[in-house]
């Protein structure tokens, strides 16, 4: 099925007692027979979040790190997970400046954080699971150990690498002959499924421990080392909040820039703009809401302890209201301008029959991550380190023990303490703005998941007066954009649709029934 098929809305939606909306459908098929068979919603996330690191490593995988909201019925505030890892003990930004490097090398073991993911589904599946690990991990050991068909995504990426990816151990499996895979040709990952294998067995052990844990310190030349690996990773935090469009959300503190979504849709709804989405106005407020803060991410976001504000500062209305001040509904703002930072990540929300709802994102950062192999073990590294500086005295100067700014922003929302939605997407920096976007189609527009998801996006990662590009989709009224540059926008039309601005995940709850649609820029995506 191609894109135009796609945004029409074939088979894109769920609708009934539980919904999974997940980036490839073989995770959401492993997902949904979870439920079925009697788990609940964090037993399906983490099985969907284990397939999902088999079939798509492009994005995400047990070498990248994890957040997760979990609501649960008759609570007032959703649980708040916070599985990001810490860097090593060799991360020291006077050791990389030494080495000549003005910046982190993505593709350097100074770029490793000890990954948080295996710790994150163990916390996960503690607190709230029903189901033995081993169990959740099945069918992706079975993807792994079988084989499973290479998504375009995958073919693609295998292809764009093959020259750092294939000699490693790690690649085993996934360039069968010899060569990169055509989109549905067999790929299996044997080596992963033994390391699965092991930690259902043993959990943290089976990763953190033993030969994995040999094969990550050799990978990065001891930047991260057993003491790294034997510190817990995962960590329950109060996450944040703030009432807006009509509904409180909820997302991850810093050291996630998750608040951007939620305070850029409050700017959105304070500057009042149109509830037609084909009116200008409702276009320009949503660019000029995210840009408000945006552009001051990378100042504040940085691993809790050394941040300039505590979380909820960040979304302090009193704060907030003084960015209204300077933004308007008829020319563009200016504000300075922060660094990009691209990114590779899955995220997927589910449902279940008892009303529980999780939010979760997980992810190896800039696609296949480092693109260095943990040995022999079926697995490559993230990157997410590289989401550090090296300036001198920086909150988010690189160091032992410290997280990184993270681009993950999972969001979750409720009414009066019930479930409403969950929402999230990929996308690196592109994620507040994405979300902002379907959020405000969902609650000023009024549209249904599906239709909000079709809608055109638009995207920007400049914020200087002088050269405020934003990127937009074909199908944007050539009014609208006629009206956007007079207001100041200098805007870009993008040759098609844009599958790095996504997937979303979403689904609506109406305390009865979810509602869950799947994005049609990625060809695997599933809502079930």
């Amino acid at each position: 099925m191609n894109f135009p098929e796609r945004l029409a809305g074939a088979s894109l939606t769920s609708l009934g007692e539980q919904a999974v909306v997940t980036p490839h459908l073989l995770a959401s098929r492993a997902a949904t027979l979870i439920l079925d068979a009697g788990g609940n919603a964090v037993d399906a996330a983490i099985t969907a979040n284990a397939v999902l690191g088999v079939v798509a490593p492009e994005t995400c995988g047990v070498g990248g790190d994890l957040f997760a909201l979990v609501h649960v019925r008759g609570h007032a505030s959703p649980a708040a997970l916070n599985s990001s890892g810490h860097a090593g003990e060799g991360a020291r930004s006077t050791t990389i400046r030494a080495n000549g490097f003005r910046d982190i090398p993505i593709d350097s073991p100074y770029a490793v954080t000890v990954p948080g993911c295996v710790d994150g589904w163990i916390a996960l599946s503690e607190r709230f699971g029903t189901r033995a690990l081993a169990d959740l991990l099945a069918p992706a050991i079975d993807h792994a150990g079988a084989g499973f068909p290479a998504s375009p995504e995958l073919a693609s990426a295998l292809s764009r690498w093959s020259d750092r990816l294939q000699p490693q151990p790690a690649a085993e499996g996934l360039y069968p002959g010899g060569s990169a895979p055509d989109a549905g040709d067999t790929v299996g990952r044997p080596a992963l499924a033994t390391v699965l294998t092991a930690i259902g067995a043993r959990g943290r052990d089976g990763f953190y421990g033993g030969t994995v844990a040999d094969a990550i310190v050799l990978a990065t030349d001891e930047t991260v080392t057993y003491n790294d690996l034997d510190r817990q990773q995962a960590e329950w935090v109060e996450p944040i909040s703030l009432d807006t469009l009509g509904w409180t959300g909820w997302t991850i503190p810093p050291n996630s820039q998750g608040y951007l979504t939620i305070a850029a849709s409050w700017l959105f709804e304070h500057l009042g703009p149109s509830a037609d989405p084909g009116d200008p106005d409702f276009i320009h407020a949503t660019i000029e809401a995210y840009r408000a803060v945006a552009w001051e991410r990378d100042n504040l976001v940085a691993d809790a302890r050394y941040a300039p504000l505590a979380g909820v500062e960040l979304l302090n209305p009193e704060r907030l209201a003084e960015r209204l001040q300077s933004i308007g509904l008829k020319s563009r703002a200016r504000w300075p301008a922060p660094s990009p930072a691209p990114g590779g990540t899955a995220y997927l929300c589910v449902r279940d029959r008892r009303g529980m709802g999780v939010s979760l994102i997980q992810s190896n950062y800039h696609g296949i991550g480092s693109r260095i192999g943990a040995g022999n073990t079926g697995f490559f590294l993230h990157d997410r380190g590289s989401g550090f500086n090296l300036t001198p005295g920086h909150p988010n100067e690189i160091g032992p023990g410290k997280r990184p700014l993270h681009t993950l922003s999972p969001t979750l929302w409720t009414e009066d303490g019930e479930l409403r939605m969950i929402l999230g997407t990929r996308g690196g920096d592109f994620q507040p703005q994405t979300l902002l976007q379907v959020l405000t189609y969902l609650r000023r527009a009024g549209m249904d998941p599906a239709s909000a998801q079709r809608q055109p996006r638009w995207a920007t990662r400049e914020w200087r007066a002088e050269d405020a590009t934003v990127v937009v989709e074909p199908g944007f009224d050539s009014g609208t954009i006629t009206e956007l540059e007079r207001r100041g926008h200098r805007i870009d039309v993008a040759t098609g649709p844009m599958a790095g601005w996504g997937p979303v995940s979403v689904i609506v709850d109406d305390g009865k029934a979810a509602t869950g649609a799947a994005d049609p820029r990625v060809a695997t995506t599933a809502a079930l």
